[in-house]
């Protein structure tokens, strides 16, 4: 039989043992090499474009996060905190040693709820009258009611909720979470702020910044207020009415120019995020108007969020407006209900219930309720909230002891929920004591609701941290843990 009949015989060289172990060390280090260009190239794209999605360190239970945020302080007593010994010990001396200061005055009797309390659900969750909407999602809610701040100011206790630390300048949890993951939507922001129409909350747009942090991480404000651009001077004045990002051309030309700008200056991350910030602003002026029209939206879904209540409507649309965000790959969403306290309204525009507690909480409570629990059936509804991650919280809770026909601060007890992405509904964790004065079972602060949230986004909060001033910090700083007995 001819040599050529075998074609590889053709070929056939005797091969030693150095040249052996010469190719197979050469082939590995082929591989090693194409690694590092991968890793480099993957580098490069993440400089090009600081928001480009990166992949979680674990398989997440949640994509996304809308975190609504009440400021003022949500008296626990009067909405999830079922305390039967406060009814009890109803009229009679809070404190009986004559020792104990509250935050702005002297302890009055204990005063129970001012709504009463039902249990709901497969579960038997307490909630009170004001919540009834709520009430009805208590088999999806987790509620931690051994939470704790460090202090009982409005402005630091915000920070602490929204960073993890009483100063301002940290970076908030939004900003962290797009910094770790990035975004899912090419022409939204990662992290997207809806401030209450009334205005900002205490301590202003210092509760969404990035500290730190690349500034493209810092929150963007979507304003749902009626009449008022969605995002202020997204669009040219009417004098310069025809510059429009709409024109494919010059966004193309201008893309290229900002590469061959950027390309000998890869390194200065700056530069890289101005570029992408701008880039994003261009395609927000087709996106902004699209995601803030809800004119397409079903009349169902109107009447679910009660849009047409004059008081109830305008946080509806707010929440509205989160599950059409989360819809659109948008990472993080914050919702604010209530905004900075002010003397020139009859009721007190939040949560901050010195004076009148029936008079302020009677108006913001069904103002929550509808919208919250309207955004829980609609996320629903759509397939959303086994991906989406709904926290409520407030920065502190309200004393056991009236104050008048109020309550003074309490950073020693309050209650945040938890609902979606990860959570097992119908639970709860920790307990405050017998009055609602102080946590008692498993004291919880802001560090372990974050690190629970990070771990359902698929980030071990231990690793995600970044080098600044000489110290790695992180969301949690030296602190957190996961709640695990809420974990579904």
């Amino acid at each position: 039989m001819p040599a050529d009949a075998f074609p590889c015989r053709l070929h056939r060289r005797d091969v030693s043992r150095r040249n052996f172990l010469w190719e197979l060390g050469g082939g590995l280090g082929g591989v090693a090499v194409a690694t590092l260009l991968a890793e480099e190239a993957q580098a490069a794209a993440r400089a090009a474009n600081p928001l480009a999605a990166k992949p979680p360190m674990f398989a997440p239970k949640a994509k996304a996060v809308i975190n609504i945020f009440c400021p003022g302080g949500i008296s626990h007593l009067d909405t999830f905190d079922h305390k039967p010994e406060l009814v009890k010990r109803a009229g009679t001396p809070f404190d009986t040693t004559g020792n104990v200061q509250f935050f702005a005055s002297k302890p009055g009797n204990c005063q129970p709820s001012y709504w009463p309390f039902r249990q709901h659900g497969e579960s038997g969750r307490w909630v009170s009258d004001l919540l009834p909407g709520l009430a009805g999602h208590v088999d999806e809610m987790a509620f931690i009611h051994s939470m704790q701040s460090k202090t009982a100011l409005h402005g630091p206790a915000m920070f602490m909720a929204n960073s993890g630390f009483i100063l301002p300048g940290f970076p908030s949890m939004g900003a962290w979470v797009t910094y770790g993951l990035g975004s899912e939507s090419d022409d939204l922001p990662a992290f997207v702020v809806l401030p209450d129409p009334r205005g900002l909350p205490p301590g202003g747009p210092v509760n969404w910044g990035a500290g730190f942090l690349p500034a493209i991480h810092q929150g963007t404000v979507i304003e749902t207020a009626a009449g008022l651009p969605p995002i202020a001077d997204l669009f040219a004045a009417d004098d310069h009415a025809g510059l429009v990002a709409g024109d494919d051309a010059g966004r193309d030309f201008l893309a290229v120019m900002n590469a061959r700008h950027l390309e000998p200056r890869a390194d200065n991350s700056d530069l890289a995020a101005r570029i992408a910030a701008y880039e994003l602003a261009a395609r927000l002026q087709l996106s902004a108007p699209e995601v803030t029209d809800l004119a397409g939206e079903p009349e169902s879904v109107e009447r679910l969020y009660q849009l047409d209540h004059p008081e109830i409507g305008p946080f509806g649309r707010q929440c509205l407006l989160a599950r059409r965000l989360v819809e659109r790959g948008v990472r993080f969403v914050q919702i604010y209900c209530g905004a900075e306290n002010t003397t020139a309204k009859k009721i007190r525009p939040n949560w901050d219930s010195h004076e009148d507690l029936v008079r302020d909480h009677g108006y913001w409570g069904p103002i929550l309720d509808g919208g919250a629990s309207g955004l829980l059936s609609d996320l629903k509804a759509h397939g959303l909230l086994d991906t989406t991650l709904v926290m409520c919280q407030t920065e502190f809770g309200r004393q056991p002891a009236a104050q008048g026909k109020g309550r003074d601060h309490n950073a020693g007890a309050f209650t945040v929920w938890m609902a979606g992405g990860g959570i097992k509904g119908g639970t709860s964790y920790g307990t405050s004591d017998e009055l609602g004065f102080k946590a008692a079972e498993h004291p919880t602060y802001c560090y372990d609701l974050h690190a629970t949230a990070l771990r359902l986004l698929g980030i071990d909060h231990t690793k995600l941290s970044v080098y600044n001033n000489g110290i790695q910090r992180r969301l949690t700083d030296v602190h957190g843990h996961v709640l695990e007995s809420i974990l579904a």
